[in-house]
């Protein structure tokens, strides 16, 4: 068994470009001691040591360097790097720190390679000789092989028409960079060409290829056409459009342009202040002082030769949009209108008539309102539209009055109301101009515009000369007047309630009269009830029992009598009650 403490580490560690690398740290201390610390480390390109981790028996502690986010630690305490870069191609230290024992430390050389190689890499350049492109592939093994290909056919060297250069070199990782030149003759035709190179490799036994991008070559040639186009579409152009005139040549490089507009027959003006050197004039804003013939000229500084085209600038427009009303005379009510929309343009029109909400009311020039009214007074709209130019269109409102004296149209008559409630009364009215609104009581008067109405609401408490006299509700304006009357009715309802109360208060009354009556006849009958005229009597016979009746009749009004008798004559009173008296006993 080892005495001291001995770290063991791969000297190197091969990792494909893109993997991941697990560089693991190995150490052996002597009677199974453990650990003080492990440290992780890189070597910089200054060979100075930058720590990565730094763990103990307590916790482990991430340096923050540029592999923070690429590093990570297994439970072996082994140390992860993923996605690893040609740039990772370093050297990683392990360092362990056993206390007594000592420190000790070891450490591996990371290697990185790329078995597939890279896109190829291509770029063009014309030149004397005619080089058409250069292709290189980089960190490839073993050395691929490239060919080139133009509009998808392979290439190969011709004497005195195609020459391919190639290149190998091998990097210090022992990968392998192969670079290739394509030398060909060109004409005005390749303009159009495309040219591209193929990287073939071998891979597990297996042959693989990868495409490079494809190039256009920047071939030089005067210009033999030139064409001059108006966007959007001339027949499409209408007032308040951004117009662009292109100017296109099939030279390269381009030629240098310059417009003109035609004032007269034979005399042109420049437009240099509008014109743009790629060969594009704007126009903003066009009318109808916009329409006329335009000139792109392109001028070839090879050969210093010239080339013109002309193009027709046609602007669509609508003008003189104008409303007649007949007859133009102040409207009243009942009257009739013709409303009658004109324009002018150099295309075909088409006419609507809409109201002030935008709904469509007819189609034509011409809109014909009878029997006018109040209510008619509004604005209406004709729309003319151009159905040949897309979106080309305008509007014209006219407004329509409808004068006269107020009409009333709408009261709160008849109301139904009880005594000292108090009550909203509604009047409301149409008229132009503008009417005003009176009461012909006092309240609290509230006054609102609904629509084209004028309409109040009038706050009262009832009163006996409210429900007597009504209201007059009064609208006015220059032209006249209009009033109308609201009636106030005591409301049935609860007043048939009350009686109905008064009416059962009778019939119970006469019900207990009636019950009462007949009980007294019934005893009359049964002679429980003797007759007499005195106010008071005792009801006996003359063998009365203990279980018989005794009744006792009082009447106020015979007392009462007895009473008046008595203050006129002492005297008769007493020979009153003495008759009474000898009535009741013979009876």
């Amino acid at each position: 068994a080892a005495s001291r403490l001995e770290i063991s580490m791969p000297p190197v560690l091969e990792v494909e470009m893109g993997g991941t690398a697990r560089i693991e740290c190995n150490f052996y201390i002597p009677e199974n001691a453990s650990y003080t610390y492990i440290d992780w480390f890189y070597v910089d390109r200054s060979n100075k040591q930058v720590r990565l981790y730094h763990i103990t028996a307590n916790g482990v502690l991430k340096d923050d360097t540029d592999y923070k986010t690429r590093l990570s630690l297994g439970e072996d305490k082994a140390l992860s790097i993923s996605s690893v870069t040609l740039q990772d191609a370093r050297t990683f230290m392990c360092q362990v720190g056993a206390g007594s024992y000592g420190v000790g430390e070891n450490s591996t050389e990371l290697s990185v390679y790329r078995r597939l190689p890279a896109n190829p890499d291509l770029c063009s350049r014309l030149s004397l000789p005619p080089q058409i492109a250069k292709c290189v592939s980089k960190n490839s093994f073993p050395p691929p092989n490239i060919t080139w290909h133009k509009n998808g056919e392979q290439l190969h060297a011709q004497e005195n028409q195609v020459t391919i250069q190639s290149t190998l070199t091998r990097e210090s990782s022992g990968l392998f960079t192969v670079s290739s030149t394509l030398y060909a003759p060109v004409t005005r035709e390749d303009r159009h060409s495309r040219f591209h190179c193929t990287v073939h490799y071998w891979l597990q036994g297996q042959r693989h290829a990868l495409d490079s991008h494809k190039v256009k070559v920047n071939i030089f040639y005067p210009a033999k056409h030139l064409k001059l186009q108006v966007m959007p579409s001339s027949t499409l152009v209408k007032e308040g459009d951004n117009v662009t005139l292109v100017c296109e040549a099939d030279g390269n490089p381009p030629p240098v342009f310059t417009f003109f507009k035609k004032i007269q027959l034979d005399d042109w003006q420049e437009l240099a202040s509008l014109a743009e050197p790629n060969g594009v004039l704007t126009l903003h804003d066009v009318n109808k002082s916009s329409n006329g013939t335009y000139r792109c000229q392109s001028l070839d500084l090879d050969d210093m030769s010239q080339i013109e085209e002309d193009v027709d600038l046609v602007v669509n427009y609508i003008e003189g949009v104008h409303v007649k009303m007949e007859p133009s005379s102040t409207l009243r009510e009942g009257d009739s209108v013709m409303l009658s929309c004109d324009a002018h343009s150099p295309v075909g029109l088409k006419y609507q008539w809409r109201d002030e909400k935008g709904r469509k009311l007819v189609e034509g020039n011409q809109l014909f309102l009878s029997n006018v009214t109040f209510e008619t007074s509004k604005t209406f709209s004709c729309k003319v539209m151009a159905p040949s130019v897309p979106g080309l269109e305008q509007s014209k409102k006219v407004s329509v009055a409808v004068e006269g004296k107020p009409r009333i149209v709408a009261i709160s008559s008849p109301l139904y109301v009880r005594q000292d409630e108090v009550v909203n009364l509604t009047c409301k009215a149409i008229a132009f101009p503008r009417p005003t609104l009176h009461w012909s009581i006092n309240g609290t008067a509230h006054e609102y515009m609904d629509n084209q109405h004028i309409a109040s609401n009038l706050t009262v408490r009832v009163s006996h000369d409210l429900l007597r006299a009504g209201a007059m509700c009064r609208v006015s304006n220059k032209l006249g007047v209009s009033e109308k009357h609201i009636q106030l009715l005591v409301d049935q309802k609860s007043t048939a309630e009350s009686q109905g109360v008064i009416i059962v208060a009778i019939i119970v009354a006469i019900l207990v009269v009636a019950v009462l009556g007949a009980v007294i006849y019934f005893l009359h009958k049964k002679g429980k009830i003797p007759c007499g005229r005195a106010g008071k009597q005792d009801i006996t016979k003359p063998e009365a029992r203990k279980d018989k009746i005794v009744v006792e009749v009082k009447s106020d009004k015979l007392s009462e009598e007895a009473g008046l008798l008595q203050g006129a004559n002492g005297e008769k009173r007493a020979a009153a009650d003495q008759v009474g008296q000898s009535d009741g006993t013979a009876r």
